[in-house]
Parts: C-alpha cells; structure tokens; sequence
C-alpha cells in the first residue's frame, strides 16, 4: 500500500474600522499546506485511517492506535507516530463530543491522559504537525495507544468523523 496525503488549513479575517482619525484596517492571511509522501520520516506517512462512528446519550468507546485497527483495505494497522488527527462533530448533534481522557490516552498529543478536547457540534479540532517533523505526537503501545470519544450528555446519541494519518515507525 502508497499512501499519499495532503494537509491543508487556511484563516483569514480582516478588521475594518474608522477609528477618530483615519482609517484602520488589519488583515490575517494565514494559509498552511503541505504534501506528505509514503514514508515514515520527516514529510512522510505511510497509514491513514477513519471512521463516522454514533455514541449513544452518554456513551462513550476507544480507538486503540497501536494493534487493532483496520485500514479500508483490511489490513491491521500499528501507529507508531501521528502526524495529523481531525475530529468533526455533526452539525445536528445537540450534545459535545469529547476527544481524550480514559486510562492510557495519547498524552503526546494531549499533556497528560486527563485532559479532554469538546468538539461543539458542527465542529471540527485538528493536530498537524510541520512539514519537517519526523517525530509527530509518538504512540505507545500499551501506556500511550488509545483515544477516547465520549458523547457529553444524556438525551441525544452524537455523531462525529475522526480521521488520522500517521506513520508505522
């Protein structure tokens, strides 16, 4: 399997306003992109993974990224390395969906395996990491491996995308 990727996150804003003399205007113009290529090193992935999964209210379930995933082609997959994780709540959910917490979350990525990320519904959270980064945010079989989703509330089931691209080593 050839995995070929690209990254891409752009903000824009402006502010306009008359202040008392003159005119003012600020702009943010802040396009990221890159390509990565099949691999494992720095600009490179070689495993990509997603899936839409539905929490029933107040439910909760864990991805585990070293071991028990499969690939859309079957294939078991092993993350040694993430090099991007996005996460997007469906529009129609009324409750949160909340990213991280439980026994050995991915404390690379978060601090520490307690801390937690709302997704609001509609959406999205994104980790990327640079072009030139060979490290990403490191997996660790058994102590660093698993990330759960947990549905914030009683009532109401959410739905929600998670997509991750990594390397295997």
């Amino acid at each position: 399997m050839t995995l070929q990727s690209t990254l891409q996150f752009s903000l824009a804003a402006a502010i306009v306003g008359t202040p008392v003399v003159g005119a003012a205007q600020a702009a943010l113009n802040l396009p990221l992109g890159w390509n990565l290529v099949n691999g494992t090193g720095a600009g490179q992935a070689d495993t990509a993974w997603w899936v839409q999964s539905t929490l029933a209210a107040s439910a909760s379930e864990t991805w585990d990224f070293a071991g028990t995933l499969r690939d859309l082609l079957n294939n078991l997959i092993t993350l040694a390395r993430i090099k991007a994780l996005v996460v997007t709540a469906a529009a129609g959910n009324t409750n949160n969906v909340i990213i991280g917490g439980g026994a050995t979350t991915l404390a690379t990525l978060f601090g520490a395996t307690t801390h937690t990320t709302p997704v609001r519904p509609g959406g999205t959270v994104a980790w990327f990491v640079g072009a030139n980064d060979a490290v990403g945010y490191t997996v660790t079989s058994g102590t660093g491996d698993l990330l759960q989703a947990a549905n914030s509330g009683a009532g109401s089931s959410v739905t929600y995308t998670i997509a991750v691209i990594g390397a295997s080593a």
